[in-house]
């Protein structure tokens, strides 16, 4: 849980507003797309400007479309609200 130390030097505890969340599912889940797209390349068969090659690489292939652009919008999200954060902590 996150501290907020006053100009007095007593420090209270912060609400858990969700940064530390969206940072870690959202790394996981890009993590997990990017892992998938090696092994689509590497193992899998690759794919073509028609799609993918194999079945396993059709079913990787979803899986990486689903998780890229959600797991990037999570962490956007993610740093972009432990930026306001810090911000907000510097000016008090």
């Amino acid at each position: 849980m996150a501290t907020e130390q006053h100009s007095s030097g007593s420090t209270t505890a912060m609400p858990d507003d969700g940064t530390r969340q969206l940072l870690q599912w959202g790394g996981s889940i890009l993590g997990a797309g990017l892992v998938a797209l090696v092994l689509l390349e590497t193992l899998l068969g690759g794919f073509t400007p028609t799609g993918a090659t194999t079945n396993a690489g059709w079913f990787t292939l979803i899986v990486v479309l689903m998780s890229l652009p959600f797991g990037g919008l999570l962490l956007t999200l993610g740093v972009a609200k432990w930026l306001r954060n810090r911000s907000l902590a510097r000016r008090k």
